[in-house]
């Protein structure tokens, strides 16, 4: 059962205006901002003292997995399963389909490809990704090996470990891309609409050599959304990995959350203590939107992110998210008066209102009010010119 926040506002105090109505106890501001939040995050239940008991079971309940959740891998676990849901937008997904890559160590080229293995990285919104495992077969396996791949954050798995998971293995056959298609979605709606305890298990798929990556990466693009847990590729090839990834990232985000960065002072184009300072929110579409932008300005520049929880400028300015003084904290957490002697910081037109109480809080700093969409930066910079610099 998956409670909106008006579900859980009817059991709470403030519905039927009794004692500790809006107390703020629980850290919110109302009521109905604690159901709100607790609808995305059933384990911030203990943050109301006065929750009605019946609530309580109802989110115990909510919280049981209907897919068993299993750990894979030697000292480095992967989290496979545990899903509750057939469509992301009910809740969320839980655990991300592990992309596993088969290594042989009697293959002439085990060495270079398992070097290729471990230097393959993609950055996507602040966060660097890698395949999450080997699948090691062959005579040559032993923990040193292990060791010096998990090292790496790669979890390692063998053939005899994987036949004693309790996981569902279905076969690409004849007809593999239909048949398989139809399997997947079928175990998955005996796990969660039917509570079948025989498709409880995680289910993973083996996926042979081809000559045809792009088919490939359509077919196993596809389980990823439906519904595999685990995918075990016997082609290791950086695009098809980096593809894969991408995609999985976007089935995996909570569509309840809005997709951030992580607050920071970025870098463009080789900066130095005259670069230009440019600000905004940690919203990922606006970061990348502006940082596209900076990128092709070919000068050097600073990008000051501030933490919005995500939202975008004119919804962080309505919600109070950015405020002068958060601007401030975050200049002296990244110290960025250490970095640059430049002393004007330009912000986002449409923060043009708090450019006074901006000023005043940065007093050793001018307030420059910049474009007000992203694409007009370039613009902008044509006219902008820096006049103050620290003594």
């Amino acid at each position: 059962m998956n409670l909106s926040g008006l579900d859980i506002f009817k059991y709470l105090p403030a519905s039927t205006k009794s004692e500790h109505s809006n107390c703020k106890e629980c850290g919110y501001n109302s009521c109905m901002a604690f159901a709100l939040n607790l609808s995305k995050d059933y384990n911030n239940i203990s943050y109301c003292p006065y929750l009605n008991s019946e609530l309580i079971n109802i989110i115990n309940n909510s919280k049981t997995y209907v897919q068993n959740e299993i750990e894979i891998g030697l000292s480095k676990k992967i989290k496979i399963g545990g899903e509750n849901v057939m469509f992301r937008h009910n809740k969320t997904f839980v655990n991300p389909t592990a992309i596993f890559v088969t290594l042989n160590t009697d293959d002439e080229n085990f060495n270079e490809t398992l070097d290729r293995v471990l230097k393959f990285e993609i950055l996507k919104l602040s966060k660097t990704y890698k395949v999450d495992g080997v699948l090691l077969k062959g005579s040559e396996i032993n923990h040193d090996l292990r060791l010096k791949i998990e090292n790496h954050g790669i979890s390692t798995l063998t053939d005899k470990e994987l036949k004693n998971l309790n996981l569902i293995k279905i076969e690409e056959g004849k007809n593999r891309f239909q048949n398989t298609m139809e399997t997947l979605i079928c175990t998955r709606k005996k796990a969660i609409l039917e509570n079948d305890k025989n498709y409880i298990n995680p289910v993973y798929i083996y996926l042979g050599k081809t000559s045809n990556l792009i088919e490939l990466s359509a077919r196993a693009g596809f389980y990823i959304c439906k519904y595999a847990n685990l995918l075990i590729f016997e082609d290791f090839d950086e695009a098809l990995m980096s593809t894969l990834i991408t995609l999985r990232q976007n089935i995996y985000s909570d569509p309840q959350s809005p997709l951030q960065v992580e607050p920071n002072i970025y870098e463009f184009n080789e900066v130095d203590e005259k670069s230009v300072i440019f600000m905004t929110t940690n919203f990922s579409l606006t970061y990348y939107t502006i940082a596209n932008e900076l990128e092709e300005l070919e000068i050097p520049s600073y990008l000051i992110v501030i933490p919005t929880g995500g939202m975008s400028v004119m919804a962080a300015w309505a919600a109070e998210k950015i405020t002068a003084e958060v601007v401030s904290e975050t200049i002296e957490k990244f110290g960025l008066r250490k970095k640059v002697k430049t002393r004007e910081i330009i912000i986002p037109g449409l923060l043009e209102p708090i450019k006074d109480s901006l000023q005043k809080e940065l007093p050793d700093f001018k307030i420059i009010v910049g474009a007000k969409e992203a694409y007009k930066t370039k613009d902008f910079i044509k006219t902008y010119k820096i006049e103050n610099f620290a003594e």
